[in-house]
């Protein structure tokens, strides 16, 4: 398995994603895990996922992206920025040695970036995409205020957008996260190469919780990615002022981290509540604290693991039709959601004065949560999918 990143702790949402089903697919499975890291206090992690696989290899990428180097590397290379950042030459020959020395049944990418370091082999490669990365950087440079680099940047999308297509092609199989992911990667391969295998659950948030009723609204992430901060900035600009005329007891506490990328929105009225990487248990605080997530998210992602572990948590979701993709939520069921802010206030100011509506979200999304987004719900429709694609070989 290759990852982008060490999925230890699981703090943001590919690593719960990745943990969890490291976790559950070791009770079936021998794995080797590939994982880029930015900083080496992070080999400090590696023990706990030593105790789910066979063998841990971490690898060194910049700590951070905007490098000279990684600048010059894109505008030489026929590879976008994203490949340029998470590639390692180190990683690269080492698992080219291991390949040429050891059997494996599957090779496991997770996102299509990472694929860069497989060589070429026999082996089924099952190509994860947590979500369709040339959709997000356009989504980007549409709404970027940097409009005099709008051309270069462009640039780079079209290169994610052949290569991320390219590398679906190539593989054994491929994964989406939601049934709108699925049906673009479906545009490029054969429909019965294509999975759906939704976001899991951390088993933290999976603890029963009383429902926790109040109307502290909260946003969680991690903003290192652009389509949180966007959200950040949309909540506190158009859409906290109109709930807090309405609702006057009504507080907001944004939480996650890499919070300097939204300090500038701390205000009187506003909570900036940073959590360290490992900090799992301030994460599930959060959530057990707060009245409802509000997530106005606008950028695509995949299946958004904040949104599934808020229902498991008895966290009633106000969110966008964008949001709740790859999510089988139905609106006024188990979930809450629109397209424009001042409808997400009208949702949102409904669900806090509506003690009735809550509680019938809150236990249908906990509902949702068990029924269909457990990790060993999701870890067993992954191993399927390593058996069609050990098939295809055979």
């Amino acid at each position: 398995m290759l990852t982008p990143y060490l999925p230890y702790p699981p703090s943001s949402g590919g690593q719960i994603r990745s943990y969890n089903l490291i976790k559950e697919l070791s009770k079936k499975h021998k794995i080797t895990l590939y994982s880029l890291i930015k900083y080496n206090d992070e080999k400090k992690y590696v023990p706990e996922l030593k105790k789910y696989c066979r063998d841990v290899k971490v690898f060194k990428r910049p700590e951070k992206p905007w490098t000279l180097r990684n600048i010059l590397l894109t505008g030489a290379s026929n590879l976008p920025f994203l490949a340029i950042r998470n590639f390692s030459n180190k990683e690269k020959n080492d698992l080219a040695r291991l390949l040429k020395n050891e059997e494996f049944d599957i090779i496991h990418a997770e996102t299509f970036y990472v694929s860069p370091h497989i060589p070429k082999v026999q082996t089924p490669l099952v190509l994860v995409d947590q979500t369709i990365e040339y959709q997000v950087y356009e989504h980007f440079v549409k709404n970027s205020k940097w409009w005099f680099l709008a051309p270069l940047l462009w640039i780079d999308v079209l290169k994610i957008k052949y290569w991320e297509t390219y590398y679906w092609k190539k593989a054994t199989k491929v994964i989406a996260v939601s049934e709108k992911d699925a049906e673009i990667m479906k545009l490029y391969v054969p429909q019965n190469k294509v999975e759906i295998v939704p976001n899991p659950v951390g088993e933290d948030l999976m603890k029963k919780v009383p429902i926790h009723y109040s109307k502290r609204i909260l946003f969680m992430g991690n903003y290192n990615w652009m389509q949180n901060v966007e959200a950040a900035e949309i909540l506190v600009k158009e859409i906290f002022p109109e709930i807090k005329r309405q609702l006057p007891d009504a507080e907001l506490v944004i939480a996650g981290q890499n919070i300097e990328k939204v300090d500038h929105l701390k205000s009187s009225n506003i909570k900036i509540q940073g959590l360290a990487i490992d900090d799992v248990q301030g994460v599930v605080s959060a959530y057990h604290t707060a009245g409802i997530l509000l997530a106005p998210l606008y950028g695509p992602a995949g299946g958004r693991v904040k949104i599934i572990g808020a229902m498991a948590a008895n966290l009633p979701v106000v969110t966008t039709h964008i949001g709740i993709q790859g999510i089988d939520a139905k609106n006024g069921e188990s979930a809450l959601f629109a397209k424009t802010p001042n409808e997400l206030v009208k949702l949102a100011v409904k669900l806090l004065k509506d003690q009735r509506l809550y509680t019938k979200i809150a236990i249908n999304a906990r509902k949702l949560a068990e029924e269909k987004y457990s990790y060993q719900a999701i870890a067993k429709k992954l191993d399927d999918v390593y058996k069609e694609a050990a098939d295809v070989r055979n």
